[in-house]
């Protein structure tokens, strides 16, 4: 079995060399680089991760821990994070709470146990004081922790105004604003913050309800919009608090015989894959995803490396009209 000294030979470099160009640390030529990458592929050369880590205390795994995989927000955003970290070097790990705050520390616990570089959380209702023992950089996704390293959020107030005017604009007197369930402060509660504040501004009336936990995990929210569209006729604008929602909205409004955007005009949040697959495409909020990941991960890898990062950024949203509205 070849060892990191025959790969060094091979390449003609020294041992130091190709243990940097290996943790991605460093200034490494590109001439380097293929050297050691054509001289591990001819001698069939593998890394042990694991006595890299414990050599360096750490290993290049980032872990990532999200409440839901098959959303549709969450799968964009791990994507977006995996090309990110493999960029800058690093391996992720995947874990999925599926909204449960125990699964979660224990997501936490093995992946601190596994000597990871760090841990990009999204919007779990954990305690604050679970990250405090943690000696490695905990970055938060629409969620501000005061006790992690840094958080990524959108402007949510933002995305809840322009989801308000762009209705108003629009023509429509009854809004409904179908908002997400929480047990502690979350970034997207204030996208209803800017709704309310731009239907006072215009003296707008607009019923708001919440969505439970089991809707969440189901992706089902079926039930509830027709239940409400049937005991309020009057609605002709709804904004809800992700695509999934407003999507199945859509489905909704085509049972119940109610055209869109004829009579009710329909907004989502997150500016998804589904908000194109929808017959109408739907109008929605386009969160930055993209940026968001690529924050995450380079605020991540500057506090491996002992820099300071911003405690929290707020990036900017905009409205994407399509025809739901």
């Amino acid at each position: 079995m070849a060892t990191l000294k025959d790969v060094a030979r091979e390449a003609g470099l020294t041992v130091t060399t190709v243990s940097r160009v290996l943790n991605n640390r460093g200034y490494i030529s590109d001439n380097a680089r293929e050297r050691v990458a054509m001289a591990m592929k001819k001698l069939n050369y593998r890394p042990n991760e694991l006595a890299r880590s414990l050599q360096n205390k750490s290993s290049n795994t980032i872990g990532v821990i999200v409440p839901h995989i098959r959303h549709p927000y969450f799968a964009e955003m791990i994507s977006n994070l995996e090309n990110e970290a493999h960029k800058k070097g690093y391996k992720i790990t995947l874990c999925n709470s599926q909204g449960r705050d125990d699964k979660m520390l224990e997501y936490v616990d093995m992946c601190y146990s596994n000597r990871v570089a760090g841990l990009v959380l999204f919007s779990g209702a954990v305690d604050a004081s679970a990250f405090e023992r943690l000696d490695i950089p905990v970055i938060t996704v629409e969620r501000y922790v005061d006790t992690a390293t840094a958080s990524v959020e959108c402007d949510n107030i933002q995305g809840g105004a322009l989801a308000a005017k762009k209705l108003i604009s629009a023509g429509c007197k009854h809004l409904l604003h179908i908002g997400s369930f929480t047990d502690l402060p979350m970034s997207a509660d204030s996208r209803v913050v800017g709704f309310r504040q731009v239907c006072a501004e215009y003296n707008i009336p607009f019923l708001e309800i919440l969505t439970e936990v089991v809707q969440f995990d189901a992706m089902n929210y079926v039930d509830m919009i027709e239940r409400t569209l049937r005991e309020h006729p009057e609605i002709d604008g709804l904004f809800a608090n992700s695509d999934v929602i407003a999507a199945q909205a859509l489905q909704i409004c085509r049972h119940l015989g109610i055209d869109v955007p004829g009579k009710i005009k329909v907004i989502g949040f997150d500016d998804s894959m589904i908000a194109v697959a929808t017959a109408p495409q739907l109008t929605t909020i386009h969160q930055p995803i993209k940026e968001m990941a690529t924050m995450a991960v380079e605020y991540l890898d500057k506090a491996v490396e002992g820099k300071l990062v911003p405690k929290r950024t707020v990036l900017p949203v905009y409205l994407v009209e399509r025809e739901s509205t």
